[in-house]
């Protein structure tokens, strides 16, 4: 298979765990919830030609725009959606594209993203204060540091961030309004923070915990994870990436839970939750990346996969 190689590039993480983890197959129909700039979904395209279908989601729509592009040549077998993963069941009925073999999750931020200045998700370049996977949502970073209270601030940097300086950081962020672009934010935390002997920058967190705010990373994929069960069919895929251990711990817990014939609270002597089974843990070891592929692509480094099979 080729594709048009003169559009902008990534190198996909975990890309042929993934694939394997998925089991793709020729005919096979699959799902990249988060499609980006179609790595995997290349990947994937090249087992499942020529009966198999990819479906492949996005809420960045400058994301779909390149992969239109990019796999044109595979309309009648590439269906390219401009819409949030939450919206996963609405989407597969939409389009008729269920049951399917297997749904892919590649969580977090891409590399497109993070290097576009305009779009404001990183500290590296200054730009405007947005962090917007989708540009036509209404809440962007600005309206999150420049009109929260300051209680609600320290929230979102402490349980997003995991940042225990965050009542600090928040009462600097409102003393320090307006604020307006990246730069002067990460200045502003760093104030706060310092430099000294730092292995990351003192803004990682604050600009992570106000990412997943603005985007609500973390409620949309709790729901898409329960969607993404209605559409698999018996013997069906999940495979999810995740890059920090918000994302991972709600995967770890969802499949876990999944799993388990039982969900009742700890110490309860006799089952009462009547809960079912519907997925079968492929492996209970998180899969990450080698040392190899951490050297070629360092953004891999914090990299975590998981999988479970669909049960009957």
């Amino acid at each position: 298979m080729s594709v048009t190689t003169s559009l902008p590039t990534h190198i996909p993480v975990l890309v042929r765990e993934a694939v394997e983890g998925l089991q793709v197959q020729p005919g096979g129909y699959f799902v990249d919830c988060t499609v980006g700039l179609g790595g995997h979904a290349a990947a994937i395209l090249e087992r499942i030609l020529p009966q198999g279908k990819l479906l492949g989601i996005d809420a960045d729509p400058e994301a779909i725009r390149i992969d239109r592009a990019r796999f044109g040549d595979y309309s009648e077998v590439v269906t390219l959606v401009n819409d949030n993963f939450v919206n996963l069941g609405f989407i597969c009925v939409e389009y008729h594209f269920y049951p399917v073999d297997g749904i892919l999750f590649d969580l977090g931020v891409s590399s497109m993203q993070l290097d576009t200045a305009q779009r404001g998700f990183s500290f590296q370049r200054d730009g405007p204060l947005d962090m917007r996977f989708d540009p036509r949502q209404g809440l962007t970073a600005s309206d999150v540091v420049n009109t929260f209270s300051e209680q609600e601030l320290a929230r979102i940097i402490k349980e997003y961030g995991e940042e225990r300086h965050s009542r600090r950081i928040a009462q600097h962020i409102v003393s320090s309004r307006p604020i307006t672009s990246t730069l002067q934010l990460a200045q502003v935390v760093e104030q706060v923070l310092g430099r000294k002997h730092a292995k990351i920058h003192p803004a990682t967190r604050t600009f992570m915990a106000l990412r997943i705010a603005v985007n609500s990373e973390l409620q949309n994929l709790q729901t898409a994870l329960k969607r993404a069960i209605k559409v698999l069919r018996p013997g069906g895929r999940l495979v999810v990436i995740s890059y920090h251990s918000l994302d991972d711990r709600i995967v770890k817990e969802f499949m876990r839970c999944e799993a388990s014939s039982c969900i009742c609270p700890p110490g309860t002597i006799i089952c009462r939750c009547g809960h079912l089974p519907t997925l079968k843990l492929i492996s209970r070891k998180v899969i990450k990346p080698t040392s190899l592929e951490i050297e070629s692509n360092p953004r891999s480094r914090s990299a975590k996969l998981r999988m479970a099979e669909r049960l009957g």
